[in-house]
């Protein structure tokens, strides 16, 4: 990273998206997370590691990267897919310590310079739990085939991948050690606007680099990237800088960096970091479950300006303003309609669209969101079923998830609002396809109705009759719209 002055941006929507629970056990009792007793005041400069001069200036950094880095790791995650090398053509099975590569090299452009490619992600986590638990950004290890860890004391170890949640950005890894330094975990809301942070990371591959600067927003949407208002800071976040996390003054983590990038190419000068309060929520799911459950509103929001807030008659600029609905989702199925302001869900009062986000996610897929929002110069109220986020994997218990059986299928059961836009009476859904199920085409997403021609309306019947199926299994599955038989050799 390097310092660099803020550009301010406006991004005008988000889309709305909630974060929950799942249901996975097979994870061992978590050591506990290192936490200050209290939270210190985020305007109080002279506690903490940082050296603070007289006039409130920081002038040294060191004892914050004394106390700190330790708990920083450098993560290389190397890709499933097969990545092609260079090699030279002359001389041959030349390598970068053949001393004729070097030699060739003075005739032309450097064409040997990448003889030897690298084919692995490189990135940052921190140690959250003194057994071995590390928080980093999904993107850098999800579909690896294999995750790397190396400690400031050079050990390295081989990661389990515990569980990834891409709509937050987030991963959670497991190495196989104990006792190990773990960052303080910090409150992000008492950070202001102007005030000192510093990061660790791996810019570029160049390990435990340190860098400083300061805050420039709090609450920055960038929906691209995540449904969390983002930290953005004046520093900026490279390639290698994923995962690594930005400490206050008093050496506490208060983000982990995400290296987002602009519609138009990637922003110059800024930085921007996954607040750790919502960080460790997640990683408290993943490290329970293994995975984390996500609802969907269905809606695109905006801040409401002083000139929007008159013209739609309110006296202050307060709520989310729907700019658009998806037409089949929850928002539409309760009546909600592009215009309309948000302004409650359940017991909270939304003040700003920044916080809409973050309100829901305190909500569960299936859970019923009760909405005041402002129309036509007043106040109304409409009830909306969440429903659940493309691509995401749920593990409801509440609904009725269970292992997977024989066949190595893992199902729930279906909720109203998901039958009604499925067009059935019953079923179940797939969570989760391996072994058998796998091989006949059988994918998570699909809704199984039938076992052996016997219709099924839960998750408990559905493994009943599994359990009572002998070598051979037909479902008749619903996938994108359409019915059909599947055969499963279960011998």
């Amino acid at each position: 990273m390097r310092v660099a002055r803020p550009v301010h941006m406006l991004v005008t929507a988000c889309v709305i998206t909630i974060i929950s629970a799942g249901c996975s056990a097979g994870f061992s009792a978590p050591a506990p997370i290192s936490t200050p007793a209290s939270w210190p005041s985020a305007t109080n400069t002279n506690a903490g590691p940082a050296a603070v001069a007289a006039n409130g200036i920081v002038h040294e950094f060191t004892a914050l990267v004394q106390q700190d880095g330790p708990a920083v790791v450098n993560i290389s995650a190397t890709p499933n897919e097969h990545i092609s090398t260079m090699e030279s053509i002359w001389p041959p099975g030349a390598t970068e310590q053949n001393p004729y590569l070097q030699f060739f090299r003075q005739f032309g452009p450097d064409q040997f310079a990448h003889a030897v490619a690298d084919s692995s992600n490189a990135g940052s986590g921190f140690i959250v739990r003194p057994d071995g638990y590390i928080l980093t950004d999904a993107r850098l290890v999800a579909n690896a085939k294999q995750v790397k860890v190396k400690l400031t004391d050079r050990r390295e170890f081989k990661a389990t991948v515990v569980g990834i949640d891409r709509p937050s950005g987030l991963a959670l890894l497991k190495i196989n050690a104990r006792d190990l330094p773990t960052v303080k975990i910090g409150n992000p809301s008492g950070m202001k606007a102007g005030q000192w942070v510093v990061a660790i990371g791996t810019p570029y591959g160049f390990e435990n680099t340190v860098t400083a600067g300061i805050i420039s927003n709090t609450a920055r949407l960038l929906p691209r990237e995540t449904y969390i208002p983002l930290i953005q800071t004046d520093m900026t976040a490279n390639a290698g800088d994923e995962g690594a996390p930005l400490f206050n003054m008093h050496g506490e983590a208060i983000g982990i960096t995400l290296v987002a990038h602009a519609p138009e190419g990637a922003y110059e000068g800024i930085s921007f970091a996954i607040p750790i309060d919502a960080a460790m929520q997640i990683e408290q799911q993943l490290l329970l479950h293994g995975r984390t459950e996500h609802g969907h509103l269905g809606v695109t929001i905006q801040d409401v300006s002083w000139p929007l807030a008159q013209s739609f008659g309110l006296k202050s600029p307060v709520g989310a303003l729907i700019n658009s609905v998806d037409r089949d989702g929850p928002a539409a199925q309760s009546g909600l309609r592009s215009g309309d302001i948000i302004l409650q869900l359940n017991d909270t009062v939304i003040k700003d669209s920044s916080q809409l986000p973050l309100v829901v996610a305190d909500l569960r897929p299936g859970a019923s969101a009760h909405i005041q929002y402002w129309r036509n110069g007043g106040i109304h109220e409409t009830v909306a079923v969440l429903d659940a986020m493309r691509g995401t994997t749920l593990a409801s218990s509440r609904s009725g998830s269970m292992a997977p059986d024989k066949s190595g299928l893992t199902v729930r059961s279906l909720n109203s609002n998901e039958m009604r836009r499925a067009g059935v009476s019953g079923g179940v859904r797939v969570e989760q396809s391996t072994g058998p199920a796998e091989l006949a085409g059988v994918s998570p997403g699909d809704i199984v109705l039938q076992v052996n021609h016997v219709p099924v309306s839960g998750a408990a019947q559905f493994h009943q009759k599994m359990k009572d199926a002998g070598n051979a299994v037909a479902l008749l599955v619903l996938h994108d719209g359409h019915r059909m038989f599947v055969p499963i050799d279960l011998g």
